[in-house]
């Protein structure tokens, strides 16, 4: 049996977690006994972190937070692939049964439309590309139909990063508000952008652009004034069921048969086509770290990558980093439900590595110049009025 870290062992075990058939690890779904926090966490044979998929450690966690309801998942697996590892973080609403559906379905699509790896062996980024839109898209159907099939008992949704890595290149298919970011140096470089329908950037501009060409509309940030993100799986109001949601508004008084009357559906509102990039992962690489957005709202990038170096420059192990990066992300204020994977490429000799600190001595020499300037301005303003 392994041996749990010393953190393991302030959990308790409740349900498996999905690893490698092809491996002898031991993987637990974990609760911690207070404060109703949960954890999914892959216990280890050995000291460090699993290793497999060309040296790559890996871990991964999952925190309810104050959340009711977990509605987060988190899958890695070695196997299907050939040298690539597949990882999924799954961020769920409206209830946990369309990202069950997920984690074990979305694999295998996955496997099924890259050809068990082949296609990503082959490089052929246009190829990869189609088959996981295809592989995304042939998901979401099924998903579809079995909420069909549940009626108004079901109108879950969840957002989906997969990541397929190896120790040189990183393929991503994403979609929601999840994120990877990637370690270079000590310096995060985000890959993905949110799909949310709000704000001025690029990729917002872009998702509100579409939702109104498909004749929604958006209401405080959402969606109709219900959902807050615009690319997920499930979600069939927003799809297959759109003008039953504009019924059921007007039941519910949110808008008057007059305001439907005026509506012309020409697409979905809420899309299932993902977001796909090549990511090379050059010598300067150190991790991969991916995120529901119950981590995001609560730090940035930098200072999350900043928190795992110190963590791995300290004990070296990827999993005891992935459940202080949660914890920390609760102690910042989250009440949202916390997953992370975090994959170690192998590059970086952490005990040798310098403990990363905040630039004290700029932020003293930025305030002391700030402080001249406004005493300075005072001095001005006081011989302006006396003369």
């Amino acid at each position: 049996m392994a041996l749990l870290s010393p953190r393991l062992h302030r959990f308790r075990l409740t349900k498996l977690h999905h690893v490698s058939a092809s491996k002898p690890t031991k993987a637990t779904k974990l609760t911690l006994r207070k404060n109703s926090r949960c954890c999914s966490a892959i216990a280890i044979d050995a000291p460090s972190s699993l290793t497999d998929a060309a040296g790559i450690r890996w871990g991964s966690t999952t925190f309810q937070g104050l959340r009711e309801e977990m509605e987060d998942d988190a899958v890695v697996r070695s196997d299907g692939f050939n040298d690539f590892l597949f990882a999924a973080v799954f961020d769920g609403h409206g209830g946990y049964s369309s990202v069950k559906f997920l984690r074990e379905e979305l694999y295998k699509d996955c496997v099924a439309a890259l050809q068990g790896g082949q296609l990503l062996n082959g490089g052929d980024f246009e190829v990869i590309k189609a088959a996981l839109e295809k592989a995304f898209d042939d998901t979401d159907k099924r998903l579809l139909l079995l909420l069909e099939a549940a009626g108004e008992e079901d109108e879950s949704g969840a957002t989906a990063t997969v990541a397929f890595i190896r120790n040189d290149v990183l393929f991503i298919s994403h979609l929601g508000d999840s994120c990877v970011v990637l370690s270079r140096s000590g310096g995060a470089q985000v890959l993905t952008s949110s799909h949310r329908p709000y704000g001025n950037n690029s990729t917002s501009l872009q998702e509100i652009r579409r939702i109104r060409e498909a004749g929604g509309w958006i209401v405080n940030g959402r969606i109709c004034g219900d959902i807050s993100v615009s690319r997920a799986f499930g979600d069939i109001r927003f799809k297959t069921k759109k003008s039953e949601m504009l019924q059921k508004g007007v039941e519910e008084g949110r808008w008057s048969e007059k305001f439907i009357s005026r509506v012309q559906f020409n697409g979905d509102l809420v899309t299932a086509s993902p977001e796909i990039f090549q990511v090379t992962l050059g010598s300067n690489a150190e991790f991969v770290l991916m995120a529901s957005d119950g981590l995001w709202d609560y730090m940035n990038s930098s200072d999350a990558v900043m928190f795992v170096r110190n963590e791995l420059r300290q004990h070296g192990d990827v999993q005891l980093a992935c459940e202080a990066l949660a914890q920390a992300a609760l102690d910042k204020g989250s009440q949202d439900n916390v997953s992370i994977i975090m994959a170690d490429l192998g590059r970086t000799d952490w005990q040798n590595l310098p403990l990363q600190q905040d630039n004290v001595i700029f932020e003293l020499a930025q305030a002391l110049a700030t402080m001249g300037l406004v005493s300075l301005g005072i001095w001005w303003a006081s011989s302006s009025f006396s003369l």
